[in-house]
């Protein structure tokens, strides 16, 4: 395992003082390297150095243009400081530089969510889904975008895709409440809210859910 691995290890194991030694020999010891720069980014940015680790993704592209983690990185880095479209950017240059991978596909996804499009969410987000089916967050965001977009039937297959993965997943059984009652399938509608409050029963959003659906059957709607 060379340093930069072993940095990179030390870093996800939580030891940030270890790393940054480690970052600094190799970038002493080879400072055409751009993989050095990247990582101690990354560092950075895990204890919010965000400005110095643009800094250094920025030395990496200068070292080699090419390289989709450095893009990856600063758009992790705007993405925290909610420069969506700047992440959006970053994010795309990634993955036109070869990083095609979930995580990429995901905060692509996220940032046009967060900006309100949901119709260019949509493929970040389903990709992502796709590629790793164990990622329930991106599931329950693709899922949120296909319903701002009135895509009830495609949304409800996700949410209910979501809870034979995670039966607790209270979100999902709140936004299946919300389907169908669009659908004006009351009863299944209830049913839905009512599971989300046995599962979380401090569900606000659930809880007035229920309200309005059981005053539209008292009044026989």
């Amino acid at each position: 395992m060379d340093k930069n691995q072993l940095a990179v290890r030390k870093m996800k194991e939580g030891n940030i003082e270890e790393a940054a030694k480690l970052l600094n020999e190799v970038i002493e010891e080879s400072p055409e390297d751009p993989i050095g720069y990247v990582n101690f980014g990354n560092l950075l940015s895990t204890i919010n150095e965000e400005e110095r680790a643009l800094i250094f993704f920025n030395k990496g592209l200068e070292l080699d243009p090419t390289l989709g983690t450095a893009y990856y990185g600063k758009g992790n880095v705007f993405y925290n400081q909610e420069k969506f479209m700047d992440a959006i950017n970053e994010y795309q240059e990634s993955l036109n530089n070869g990083l095609k991978e979930a995580d990429v596909y995901y905060m692509l996804g996220m940032s046009f969510y967060l900006l309100g499009d949901f119709y260019r969410a949509l493929p970040g987000l389903q990709r992502a889904s796709e590629m790793n089916p164990e990622d329930v967050d991106a599931k329950f965001h693709y899922g949120l975008s296909l319903a701002q977009l009135e895509q009830i039937d495609n949304a409800i297959e996700v949410f209910e895709d979501i809870i034979k993965q995670d039966e607790n997943h209270a979100d999902s059984y709140f936004n299946l409440g919300v389907a169908y009652t669009y659908k004006e399938d009351l009863k299944k509608a209830l049913h839905m809210f009512n599971r989300s409050l046995e599962i979380q029963p401090e569900h606000t959003l659930s809880a007035n859910g229920k309200r309005q659906v059981e005053a539209l059957l008292e009044n026989g709607e």
